[in-house]
């Protein structure tokens, strides 16, 4: 009796042990819903470009500017949603495959976006991890830094014969990255009101 006494912690542990790896390895891998997640919040976001654009009749400040804004806003809240290793960098594929597949976008934007990612994915590893609560507005703050300095790059790789098309090209980014910065402060006030809502903790 007593050994079998003795054996019944042992056993429980042994199963709680168990239990906590589950729970890590669940942790450290994405969930079938959170990949769905992903997928939804990338596709939203493309169709809401799309949208804000064609509502605005066409390329204006104001169509740059509340596009980029959701834009950056609902990648906030995906962050905040799945704060993840990895998200950032997968929904920018997404996107692009989105973007190229359905929308005819071009080829020669996806090395900027992917390095902006993979640099916005670096920096939340650099500042803690991404479950960290600073960590969505450090990965997206340098993932549009990146990307559009680096799509402004390319723009002039491909206008350097005629540089004049560069004084276009640069007032549109910028105003761009504007719409941008105010992505993240009212990303901040987004992500606040679901927490209030119960969507995101």
């Amino acid at each position: 009796m007593r050994e079998s006494s003795e054996s019944k912690p042992i056993f429980s542990t042994t199963v709680f042990s168990t239990g906590m790896k589950k729970t890590i390895l669940r942790k450290r891998h994405w969930e079938a819903r959170e990949l769905v997640l992903i997928g939804v919040f990338a596709a939203a976001a493309k169709l809401s470009s799309l949208l804000i654009a064609l509502a605005g009749g066409g390329m204006n400040p104001v169509s740059l500017v509340a596009k980029n804004l959701v834009y950056t806003t609902l990648i906030i809240v995906l962050l905040t949603k799945v704060p993840k290793p990895g998200t950032l960098l997968l929904f920018t594929v997404i996107s692009m495959i989105v973007s190229v597949c359905l929308m005819g976008g071009s080829l020669t934007l996806l090395p900027a976006a992917l390095a902006g990612a993979l640099l916005g994915e670096l920096c939340i590893w650099l500042t803690g991890g991404a479950s960290k609560p600073w960590s969505p507005w450090i990965g997206v703050g340098v993932y549009d830094l990146v990307s559009k300095g680096l799509s402004l790059g390319v723009s002039f790789l491909f206008m350097r014969e005629s540089p004049s098309l560069m004084t276009m090209v640069v007032p549109i980014v910028f105003i761009g990255y504007l719409g941008s910065l105010g992505g993240l402060w009212f990303g901040r006030k987004t992500v606040k009101e679901l927490r209030h809502a119960g969507f995101v903790r």
